[in-house]
C-alpha cells in the first residue's frame, strides 16, 4: 500500500483548499490540503490565489509524505473517501 504522486487538480478559493490526488496502484485517491496548512508549512505571508499551484509544487514532497502517512493509518474521510490535510497535521 504505497502511494505515489497523482495530479494537481486545482485551488478552490471559496473553500480555501487545494485539491490533488495520489495513486495507490491503479486507484486514484482524492486529497485536499487547506491553504492555511500550506501557508503554515512555508511560514511566510499568505500567497495570492494565482500562486497556490506554485506553492503546492514547492511543498509537494512534504504534503505527499503526510498524505501517505494518513493513508497508511486509514485516516480517510468524506465521500468519496479521501485524505484531508489541515495545519494540525503538520504540527509537531
Amino acid at each position: 500500500m504505497t502511494l505515489t504522486s497523482g495530479r494537481y487538480i486545482g485551488h478552490e478559493y471559496d473553500r480555501m483548499i487545494v485539491l490533488f490526488s495520489m495513486q495507490d496502484g491503479g486507484k486514484e485517491i482524492p486529497c485536499a490540503i487547506s491553504t492555511t496548512a500550506m501557508d503554515y508549512l512555508e511560514r511566510g505571508p499568505q500567497v495570492r490565489p494565482e500562486q497556490r499551484e506554485a506553492q503546492f509544487v514547492r511543498l509537494r514532497d512534504r504534503i505527499e509524505a503526510r498524505a501517505a502517512s494518513k493513508y497508511r493509518a486509514t485516516e480517510l474521510e468524506g465521500d468519496p473517501r479521501g485524505i484531508v490535510l489541515r495545519g494540525i497535521d503538520f504540527r509537531t
